[in-house]
């Protein structure tokens, strides 16, 4: 178990999204989120108390967590020397990088003199069978998104709560770093040998009752030609009952994609639901998420009510006001 609460680690982040898997953390488990700690040039920011190693340790945090997604998933020199010192420090260490904390020989040589932790959360702990493709009891929600990094998460997150809180029978099912970090379970798709991607949704997403969901995280875009395997995986082995549409409508390009450009919401419904079709005939596209962060709330409700008209599907940005919209096209099913 990684001991809580965390220091988030930002390090350099170029920007605010690159800090996504600390944003996550701190946004629905606040109470893990001791403080960040923000290297020179840091250009995010997650609201928390700047500190340094020593502050946060008297504030009671016993975890550095890694909380950046560099492309490649990369830990640097600069980085390192921080790490080094937190392990000095008494910290533990969580990171979701490809790049293994277990595999940087300095790094296991500081924990092992501090009797230290290294958690790698993006390593397969479970021998994952081939897909089947069987249909399962129970029934399953995934989302999809024109691009990464567009709330797919966040989406599930807020449906699973709001299911919850209405007595609902759901789980949410992690597929990435940061929904691992923040539940302390699920399975790191993109570091699953591509022959058992799909088989280890189908693991994650077993047999279940009739009225039970599992809100499946999505990952990656079928449109991003770095990261679209992971995302067809999810809609084969996962075998979608409800599909819902993630997009984020102020981007020019693809995240670290600047020569292509986003699809339209009824281009990736099409696209979608044509994959899900091979998994399960009965699926269908029930909603749409927008993420509106980058807009003001007028012009936010503005795009959601032409959404709404265009797709003939209820939209919202589900963070922001609510995943009542989504969770009722659920309960209509």
């Amino acid at each position: 178990m990684i001991e809580t609460p965390y220091l988030l680690f930002l390090g350099d982040a170029p920007d605010q999204l690159a800090a996504k898997v600390a944003q996550g953390i701190k946004d629905w488990r606040p109470e893990n989120a001791v403080g960040q700690y923000r290297m020179d040039g840091c250009k995010a920011d997650l609201g928390l108390k700047d500190m340094d190693l020593v502050e946060a340790r008297e504030a009671g945090a016993k975890t550095l967590v890694i909380g950046v997604a560099n492309r490649g998933g990369v830990i640097s020199q600069e980085w390192k020397k921080v790490l080094v010192m937190a392990l000095e420090e008494g910290f533990d260490l969580a990171s979701g990088l490809h790049n293994l904390l277990r595999d940087e020989p300095d790094l296991v040589a500081v924990a092992e003199a501090t009797g230290r932790t290294l958690h790698d959360v993006r390593v397969p702990v479970v021998d994952y069978p081939i897909a089947n493709g069987v249909r399962r009891k129970g029934k399953r929600c995934l989302a999809v998104g024109t691009d990464c990094s567009v709330g797919k998460m966040y989406t599930a997150m807020a449906m699973d709560a709001e299911m919850r809180a209405r007595g609902m029978k759901s789980t949410f099912r992690a597929t990435g770093q940061t929904g691992i970090l923040i539940t302390g379970d699920g399975v790191p798709l993109d570091a699953v040998v591509a022959d058992f991607m799909a088989g280890s949704i189908e693991w994650l997403t077993p047999d279940n009752d009739a009225d039970h969901w599992d809100l499946i995280e999505g990952q990656g875009s079928l449109f991003h030609v770095s990261f679209s395997g992971v995302t067809l995986a999810l809609i084969h082995g996962g075998q979608p009952d409800a599909l819902i549409l993630c997009h984020e409508p102020t981007r020019s390009h693809m995240r670290g994609l600047p020569g292509y450009t986003l699809p339209s919401l009824d281009v990736l419904r099409d696209t979608a639901l044509q994959m899900a079709h091979v998994a399960n005939p009965d699926c269908k596209v029930v909603g749409v998420s927008v993420n509106t962060q980058h807009m003001p709330e007028d012009e936010a409700m503005a795009y959601l009510a032409r959404v709404e008209a265009d797709m003939g599907l209820p939209a919202t940005d589900p963070f922001r006001f609510g995943s009542g919209k989504l969770v009722d096209a659920l309960a209509a099913m």
